[in-house]
């Protein structure tokens, strides 16, 4: 199955790319990579919820933020890349974790972003990571994601 296929097995579609709230692009293409700016968790332009993740209970919710953002990326990558089935491979995720300073599940909730890239591209969807706790983050959302994705025919 295509990258595409997949993504509607899953029950899931690509949303509407957010528009940036400031001087720069949702993403671009240089050579055969792609890259996203940070990504938000948006669902139809709101944030879901807001404000950092400071206990144990937090690592769910936070799990599917990070999902909701990765699918944010992926839309944002699909939109310069040529659609998703463009995408070769997942190289990079940088997922940023709002969080209190005693918080330190900040991978567990990376780990929703990393698990639907997985999904969706299978071994192509294997990368490096990065899980980076931050005293806040945009518009005091909980997560955001970052994507560097090998793109083209290389």
């Amino acid at each position: 199955m295509t990258p595409s296929q997949t993504l509607a097995s899953l029950g899931l579609t690509l949303p509407n790319v957010a528009a940036p709230i400031g001087h720069y692009v949702p993403a671009q293409v240089v050579g055969d990579l792609a890259y996203t700016s940070g990504q938000l968790p948006f669902i139809d332009g709101a944030l879901p919820a807001r404000g950092p993740l400071s206990g144990p209970e937090d690592v769910d919710q936070g799990a599917e933020l990070a999902r909701l953002a990765a699918l944010n990326a992926l839309a944002a990558i699909a939109s310069v890349a040529g659609g998703l089935d463009a995408v070769k491979r997942v190289v990079s995720v940088v997922v940023y974790v709002a969080s209190t300073p005693d918080f330190t599940q900040q991978p567990a909730v990376a780990n929703g972003a990393s698990d639907l890239l997985a999904a969706v591209f299978g071994e192509a969807g294997r990368h490096v990571r990065s899980a980076v706790g931050a005293s806040s983050l945009p518009m005091d959302s909980p997560v955001e994601v970052a994507l560097v994705c090998q793109v083209g025919g290389a």
